[in-house]
């Protein structure tokens, strides 16, 4: 058996052939794909990929595993994606921010208000514009196998409550490192201030930054409802969570297992999307009974304020703004 290993020494894609036929041979899985991500075992997302892993091992009858590792075990979400190209690494979830680096049509979902409601995101995401952007990486050597609902990220702040973009002026908000959410906060007349996840906690208790933007159950389940008493759902962005498999895997895998895989997969989306909606409104229930102030805005002065956003990537001659132009029409036309 040949092995790659990362720099922390993970045995991170293994695949073998039998070499003899007794019972303990024939018990081993001839397939194991490690899939590394950043989120804790509570999470919807850890649960739906546990879900895909226990169908994986039924569907090939034990000859398939899926082994899952949460936080950040096997790297950040950036240093799992470059792990997939190198091929150390088998499967990532990943949100689509970091994925902007890699595939500029990504940049699409982190367009403000882009989406009129969840069922249009959902109808956009399932349909053929959601199957290429998954397919989109595959020249970078990620595939993508399906979306998980991440739902709709907020403001959450410690001290100001947002009830229009101008209560964003002059606040540090953290945003992921995303080169969309840095132009929608300068446009809405905030400071956008990238910092790690994992390190969010401590910079908005010692003040580094006056708030941050995310979907209800990380502002929870990461405890910043300790810090932050006013939350805010403008519901600026849909950033999809995507589960990602790295093409030098992927194309040694049989169609038989590719089959296997994605059909797992895609039963996990419908499951994922269950566990979300009830946790997105027991955690919105949590920070309620927290004392946190949670605010439903008129979204229309928020919508106006990124309007010149859309208006760079319609009127601009530079291709890859462009095709990010045409990207918004043609989602905007899903009825």
């Amino acid at each position: 058996m040949s092995r790659c290993r990362c720099k922390a020494g993970w045995l991170l894609f293994a695949s073998a052939a039998f070499l003899c036929t007794s019972p303990a041979a024939l018990a081993r899985p001839r397939l194991v794909l490690k899939l590394g991500h950043g989120l804790p075992t509570t999470h919807a997302v850890h649960k739906a990929m546990l879900f895909m892993a226990d169908r994986v091992k039924a569907r090939s009858e034990g000859q398939m595993v899926v082994q899952v590792f949460p936080n950040e075990q096997l790297g950040n979400e950036k240093e799992c994606i470059e792990a997939l190209q190198l091929g150390y690494l088998a499967m990532t979830k990943v949100s689509s921010a970091p994925m902007e680096s890699f595939v500029n049509k990504m940049k699409v979902f982190g367009v403000p208000y882009l989406f009129r409601d969840s069922e249009h995101f959902w109808k956009v995401l399932d349909g053929p514009i959601g199957r290429e952007l998954l397919l989109e990486g595959e020249s970078k050597r990620l595939r993508g196998l399906c979306y998980y609902d991440a739902g709709a990220r907020s403001f959450y702040t410690k001290n100001r409550a947002i009830h229009s973009p101008a209560d964003l002026s002059g606040l540090k908000i953290r945003v992921q490192n995303s080169i969309m959410a840095v132009k929608m906060m300068q446009a809405m007349g905030g400071s956008a201030t990238p910092i790690p996840f994992g390190e969010l906690y401590t910079a908005l208790d010692q003040g580094v930054v006056d708030g941050a933007e995310n979907n209800a159950p990380s502002f929870v389940q990461a405890r910043h409802y300790e810090v932050c008493g006013y939350y805010t759902l403008d519901e600026h962005t849909c950033l999809p969570d995507i589960l990602m498999i790295g093409t030098r895997v992927w194309k040694k895998l049989s169609a038989e297992q590719r089959q296997i895989l994605q059909e797992a997969a895609d039963e996990s989306v419908r499951y994922q999307r269950t566990l979300w909606l009830e946790q997105e409104q027991k955690d919105l229930q949590v920070a309620r009974e927290a004392g946190v102030e949670i605010i439903r805005p008129d979204k229309q002065p928020f919508r106006e304020s990124v309007r010149p956003i859309w208006d760079e990537f319609e009127s601009s001659s530079d291709q890859k703004l462009a095709e990010i132009g045409d990207l918004i029409d043609r989602i905007q036309e899903v009825p």
